[in-house]
């Protein structure tokens, strides 16, 4: 097959691009915690729907990339974006009059959501590189990559002002009376504009997968009902054979290592984001503009990691990542107002930085036929590394208010949980330092006999 010279030439990888964009640029995002509440449901039920969408992504995760290479990883991404179509329609269009239901809804929401998420993981990325490989130059893939996380970024930028914007009733009604018009909206419209907008990217994301291109899969797959056994042993087989592959390459096991080590650190502080501007004075407005901001970032941290894989070595890269996240942990301690919202920049490019560093580094040294497969192991140690510190952060904030309490017991609850959350965050220095040297000795153990480690590109 002739090369093609540039990879954006290749439809399948400019439909790599506009599936991510469509797929991770969603208008509710910057009004995630607040929707739950405003469709009736308790804060004690947004904890248990996240923890079912959690652990639905983990039962599904490395399965459902042994299946993307055995039946085909475009079936599996279309399988997602049919999820996603589901998973925004049941909550554009569930009635609120009764709760019960707004909570089922709401539970099918988020395992369509945590299967999407872990079919998804792995496959695009597989099927793209599969492509870039043969149709132009592997060696493009950083700039591929690149490309792909700016304009992702620029669409999470959009989608997260704009999503802020329509959520607010009073915005939306002013921009009706600019144009003259005498119609009201309220809360309860209002706030299901975000996801009537995300319906339509998910609409979007099943036209991008449809559109891409996929050659037999390497592994016979039937569509007989007599043959799932079958394919379900194969999907066991080839996961069990990544596995063991990640285990005795030790290059592999390392770049996996060191990413959920950043990525579960990385991912709590941003789940906490929201909490942390308001103990740094920010008005709540301001969070969607600040979210924006921080998705911009990713229009030029992107250009910096392709530069970095190139003339920095993977250990080398792993120490600048190390120290990027240091300092922004150094920075969100002393929770200094308003200016606290720079080392959460520092955090958002810690975690570009994390994904662009291990697709570059697995993608590089793992075969086509258990590519999905492994990228599936990266993520179900991702998400398993963040379950841990979840929990583990949750108890410590609990163990710190209540020695606050015996304390200090005229204090309210509420300034209880505040001081215990600034204690909690600082026990992130001391945590990350100490993971990272034994992640370092374990790595020097590892990679004493291999120099892939030493070389750049």
């Amino acid at each position: 097959m002739e090369k093609i010279s540039s990879p954006f030439a290749i439809t399948n990888i400019r439909c790599f691009i506009a599936f991510r964009l469509f797929f991770n640029a969603r208008f509710y995002y910057p009004v995630f915690t607040i929707l739950f509440l405003d469709y009736g449901l308790t804060i004690d039920q947004f904890a248990i729907l996240n923890s079912v969408w959690a652990a639905t992504i983990v039962i599904a995760e490395v399965p459902s990339g042994a299946l993307a290479d055995i039946i085909g990883r475009k079936r599996l991404l279309l399988a997602t974006s049919v999820l996603m179509v589901l998973e925004m329609a049941l909550l554009s269009f569930v009635p609120l009059h009764n709760i019960t239901l707004v909570f089922w809804a709401f539970l099918l929401n988020r395992i369509f959501s945590g299967l999407a998420e872990a079919l998804a993981s792995g496959a695009d990325e597989a099927l793209a590189y599969d492509t870039l490989a043969e149709q132009g130059n592997r060696d493009d893939w950083p700039v591929v990559l690149s490309v792909m996380m700016r304009i992702k970024a620029l669409g999470m930028a959009l989608t997260m002002a704009i999503g802020a914007l329509i959520y607010d009733p009073a915005i939306v009604n002013g921009i009706l009376q600019f144009f003259s018009s005498s119609m009201v909206i309220d809360q309860q419209t209002s706030m299901r504009f975000p996801l009537y907008l995300t319906l339509v990217l998910s609409i979007l994301s099943c036209i991008s997968v449809m559109l891409m291109q996929e050659k037999k899969p390497p592994k016979v797959f039937s569509d007989s009902s007599s043959d799932i056994l079958r394919n379900v042993r194969n999907a066991l087989g080839l996961t069990l054979r990544a596995g063991r592959w990640i285990g005795t390459t030790p290059f592999a096991l390392v770049v996996i290592l060191f990413a959920m080590g950043y990525d579960h650190i990385l991912r709590m502080l941003i789940t906490m984001t929201s909490q942390y501007f308001r103990l740094i004075q920010l008005p709540e407005a301001s969070f969607g503009f600040i979210g924006a901001f921080m998705a911009l970032l990713g229009m030029y941290v992107p250009k910096v990691a392709e530069e970095m894989v190139r003339r920095y070595t993977p250990l080398q890269n792993m120490l600048w990542l190390l120290l990027l996240i240091l300092v922004a942990l150094c920075g969100l301690a002393p929770f200094i107002p308003y200016w606290g919202v720079f080392p959460m920049a520092l955090v958002s490019i810690g975690i570009m930085l994390t994904s662009f560093f291990t697709s570059h580094y697995l993608n590089r040294i793992t075969e086509s036929h258990q590519r999905a497969t492994v990228l599936s192991f990266k993520g179900l140690a991702f998400n398993l590394a963040y379950g841990f510190i979840g929990g583990a952060f949750a108890a410590l904030i609990g163990t710190i208010r209540s020695a606050k309490e015996a304390a200090h017991p005229q204090l309210s609850q509420s300034i209880l949980e505040k001081i215990a959350f600034k204690n909690a965050i600082g026990w992130f220095i001391p945590y990350t330092v100490i993971l990272f040297i034994a992640l370092l000795l374990l790595a020097r153990y590892l990679l004493r006999n291999a120099a892939i480690h030493r070389k750049a590109g």
